[in-house]
């Protein structure tokens, strides 16, 4: 897809075609938040700004797209023709990627003509809850694995081809190790793992013949798959390979008692002599599951994370709304019980108390505050006002912010956290 102006809402477009109707087309300022985090979440991770902006660069009318939109009978040829100028050439400021963020305070600032800004609502949205929802869920794995490795395993089950790239780019952000997703892999650097299914044991006459066949192929990534019949046996065998010379690596269990298998597994392995040999657990795992077996003392080296993290299947959306907050230097604020919204342009302060996050105070942008600034600015006039981060750089900002984290927030069970709105 070339351009992505008609990824919007028809009713973007109506609401602007009447503002340049009706002269509105002073500044605005719009506020991305999320009004209230789900019962199970204690924070967010910031994450997709930097699609958001890659976007916004591809946020053009062309031809083919304003043969459609005139196709409707609704929009008038002076509108069409402001769609085929538009490029996006106003403010932009934001929460980095890889912040600790918690409710109410805004992700996504974008500040430019109305009409101008209001037709990116639908665009805004979409990319950063879809990344931050992610991060979000994949950041509860990472705090509780106690330095396990962990891989996304859930491109398959992810609700799209792009939803599963963007998500293993955003559990890379989060502490994975690394993707089974190739393309993810290829687009964003983002290292790629994975050995076989159980169809490669199946086809061959024998476990031990598959086992073997595959250490021939990859003698580097000589990971076996051990489930497909006897998981116990299997490792048996796995140590009958290693002593005549086959290299392995690890071996992966994807089904049965993970914790009892676990641990019978590594006994074999361990009497054996292969004490360096991994094991890997894959299927219906989750931040519960892998707490469990790490509390427990399983002897699990590494978890393949898949279908619950990528479908955020516990929060699998977010209250995020995109509002007016601000109108030729006017306030505008909604005042619908529940879905109530602060004025103007704000910035975010954070305060520490012996190292660790204490709480936030959410104030009007330039006014005279302490604490660490979290909004900056990220586009003037259209332009970046910096280099961005690099995918490694973010990664270590949320590394940082998560050891800045109070005990109480890095569990699964609800806790409360202070925001202030001034």
């Amino acid at each position: 897809m070339e351009n992505l102006g008609l990824c919007t809402d028809l009713y973007e477009l109506t609401m602007a075609q009447s503002y340049l109707e009706h002269g509105k087309t002073g500044r605005a300022v719009f506020s991305l938040f999320v009004r209230k985090l789900p019962d199970n979440r204690n924070f967010l991770v910031s994450c997709g700004l930097e699609t958001l902006l890659e976007a916004l660069e591809r946020f053009r009318f062309g031809d083919e797209e304003l043969r459609y939109l005139k196709s409707l009978g609704r929009f008038k040829d002076f509108f069409l023709d402001f769609l085929r100028d538009y490029e996006f050439r106003g403010n932009l400021y934001a929460i980095p990627e890889g912040r600790v963020v918690f409710q109410n305070e805004p992700l996504v600032q974008i500040e430019g003509s109305l009409p101008e800004v209001q037709i990116l609502e639908t665009l805004v949205i979409n990319i950063i809850h879809f990344q931050t929802v992610i991060a979000s869920k994949a950041v509860r794995s990472y705090l509780v694995a106690g330095g396990r490795t962990l891989v996304d395993f859930g491109f398959r089950r992810a609700h799209g081809l792009e939803a599963g790239i963007y998500a293993a780019r955003a559990c890379y952000i989060a502490g994975f190790a690394g993707t089974s997703n190739l393309e993810a892999g290829r687009r964003f650097g983002i290292p790629v793992f994975g050995t076989v299914a159980h169809s490669y044991i199946m086809v061959f006459d024998s476990e031990e013949e598959a086992f073997r066949a595959f250490a021939e192929s990859f003698p580097n990534n000589a990971v076996f798959l051990i489930d497909t019949y006897d998981t116990l046996e299997a490792a048996r065998r796995t140590v009958k390979l290693a002593r005549e010379g086959v290299p392995v690596i690890g071996v992966r269990i994807d089904s049965g008692d993970v914790e009892k298998l676990s641990r019978e597994v590594r006994r074999i392995l361990d009497e054996a002599g292969l004490k360096e040999v991994r094991i890997i657990v894959s299927g219906g795992v989750d931040e519960y599951r892998i707490r469990e077996w790490v509390s427990s003392g399983c002897p699990i080296d590494a978890f393949g994370v898949g279908t619950k993290f990528i479908t955020s299947d516990d929060a699998p959306h977010l209250d995020m709304a995109y509002k007016l907050v601000e109108y030729e230097g006017r306030p505008k604020v909604k005042t619908s019980p529940g879905k109530a919204t602060f004025p103007y342009r704000r910035q975010v302060c954070r305060f520490y108390s012996g190292g660790l996050i204490d709480h936030d105070e959410v104030v009007v942008f330039g006014e005279a505050r302490e604490g660490e600034r979290l909004v900056r600015q990220v586009l003037r006039n259209g332009t970046l006002t910096e280099k961005l981060p690099s995918l490694e750089e973010i990664r270590e900002t949320l590394k940082a912010d998560l050891e800045r984290l109070p005990e109480r927030l890095r569990g699964l069970e609800k806790a409360d956290f202070k925001v202030i709105i001034k």
